[in-house]
């Protein structure tokens, strides 16, 4: 592995689905949902990933942690190329590698118990864990996205969308990851719930001393937690830099159209 401070770096990463033609003998052009873009997310860090729906941001995510298959290009976690992995060669790295997921209502188990949800991850990965342990490592989790453990019995259909996202939080931190991918993780809330969340996710980054890839539509929430921003459009990015360069003086007019789609109050 490498000693690089520089968690994960993405070299002309590509994702590339199969076109439809328009006319019978037509060849068919693949859909470019990322497009030979590279960029690094150094430890400890979160880099935020900007752009309307349809940009190429969340396949972006989605291929670091092998749910989007990579058309060309490299995904280098610790020096590691783990996007040339196979999917049982990449199992090991699902723990340092976990996803939070946009829709906090379609990404739990209805049928199943909180204590499920949760303990689903450790029984994977901590086969050794008894059964006692996983239930109290699970009590612990909730007790950290600031909800009572007494909820373990209950099913996500007894929740709030906020409180889904949380126990969403809760799954990825199951297995103590370095890097959480945020897949527009506050976009499906209320609005008065958003600001909760991201807090939680900001103090949980720096007691543990995670790395966030925060992915959103949103550049106020982006500008709220980000070191750095890329902004996507069309699968490629058009424009980086910190969030005073991006908001204070964007060069890109896609930029200026997403800066002025940000409420001012």
């Amino acid at each position: 592995m490498s000693d690089s401070p520089n968690l994960l770096e993405v070299r002309g990463l590509s994702v590339h689905y199969p076109g439809r033609a328009k006319w019978f003998f037509q060849k068919a052009e693949p859909k470019k949902a990322v497009d030979n873009i590279s960029f690094i997310v150094p430890k400890g860090k979160t880099i935020g990933l900007v752009g309307e729906s349809g940009s190429g941001k969340t396949t972006t995510g989605r291929a670091v942690v092998k749910l989007a298959p990579l058309t060309t290009g490299q995904i280098l976690y610790q020096g590691v190329d783990i996007g040339a992995l196979s999917n049982a060669e990449f199992l090991p790295w699902r723990k340092k590698i976990q996803m939070i997921f946009q829709d906090p209502y379609n990404s739990l188990n209805p049928r199943a118990d909180i204590l499920s949800i949760l303990s689903e991850p450790l029984e994977i990965h901590f086969p050794q864990m008894t059964r006692a342990d996983r239930e109290a490592r699970c009590a612990e989790l909730l007790r950290s996205v600031q909800l009572p453990a007494e909820h373990l019995r209950r099913h996500p259909h007894e929740f709030s969308g906020g409180q889904r996202q949380r126990i969403g939080i809760a799954r990825a931190l199951a297995v103590q990851p370095e890097l959480i991918i945020c897949d527009e993780p506050v976009s499906a809330l209320d609005v008065s719930v958003q600001a909760e969340v991201v807090n939680l996710l900001q103090d949980l980054q720096e007691q543990l001393g995670l790395t966030y890839l925060f992915i959103a539509h949103d550049l106020a929430v982006v500008e709220h937690v980000s070191d750095q921003i890329l902004v996507m459009s069309k699968g490629q990015i058009v424009e980086q830099g910190t969030p005073a360069e991006i908001l204070g003086n964007p060069r890109e007019a896609y930029t200026k159209t997403l800066l002025a789609a940000v409420p001012r109050f």
